[in-house]
């Protein structure tokens, strides 16, 4: 369909660019997240270490 009008191509461009935004900012927030996840886990364990029972 090589007749289709500019304002088509224009929404599929505009909805490609905010999925495309969407999966890296999911990326970028999910490798914070894992980023905090793990310190939070090391500080855990040395407290856990750290209790004399």
């Amino acid at each position: 369909m090589p007749q289709m009008s500019p304002m088509w191509w224009s929404i599929l461009f505009l909805l490609f660019l905010m999925c495309y935004m969407m999966m890296c900012m999911m990326n970028y927030f999910s490798m914070q997240n894992s980023k905090l996840m793990n310190s939070e886990q090391m500080f855990k364990n040395n407290n856990s270490m750290n209790w004399k029972w």
